[in-house]
């Protein structure tokens, strides 16, 4: 579930830090670059484990921080496939169950990788899984905030990054109090149960 990923990059401190220790101050630079922050084919990164190795620090002119390329370790999280994970029901809808593990929220059953037989109970707003036994038909509600257990099965990387002028010149204005662009904003790393 939590890997240590290899990294590389060029960390700047800013005057004001240089009375610090160095490591620490790369330290602190790093985590509030990456931390809580999803990185394209990666995953979600958590925090810094350690430093592996700093290179030369550089000062360039009208800028007086220091800006070093640094090798580091990331824990991150990034389930392995087929791996299964334990969350929290977070809501239920037409698209699926939306599963929490308390810092990731992005997580989808699908309503074909439910238990079958299974129904959308408009009314209550959940999943309900018809359980045949000897005795008849049992209803078992997914309801919000029970435990859940799921296998991943694949995961969706979507690159957030901003768009161009080119892009953002072809949008008409929003109007007021409406979302930006009209466009709704999407999860840029969601898990997924398929069948």
């Amino acid at each position: 579930m939590f890997v240590a990923v290899e990294m590389v990059d060029t960390v700047r401190i800013p005057p004001w830090n240089f009375q610090r220790q160095f490591n620490e101050a790369i330290a602190e630079e790093l985590n509030k670059k990456l931390a809580n922050k999803v990185v394209y084919q990666v995953g979600l990164c958590i925090c810094l484990y350690d430093i592996t190795k700093l290179e030369d620090s550089y000062i360039f002119p009208g800028d007086g921080a220091s800006h070093t390329k640094v090798h580091f370790r990331y824990v991150v999280f990034h389930p392995f496939l087929d791996e299964i994970l334990v969350g929290k029901i977070k809501y239920c809808s037409q698209e699926g169950v939306h599963v929490s593990l308390g810092f990731f929220d992005d997580i989808v059953i699908p309503p074909e990788s439910l238990q079958q037989p299974a129904k959308f109970d408009e009314a209550e707003q959940v999943w309900v899984w018809e359980y045949e036994t000897d005795e008849g038909a049992h209803d078992l509600y997914m309801d919000q905030g029970e435990d859940i257990r799921f296998r991943i099965t694949d995961e969706v990387f979507l690159d957030t990054s901003p768009t161009g002028p080119s892009a953002a010149a072809t949008n008409t204005p929003a109007a007021p109090g409406a979302e930006e662009g009209g466009q709704k904003k999407e999860a840029p790393y969601t898990l997924l149960q398929a069948p």
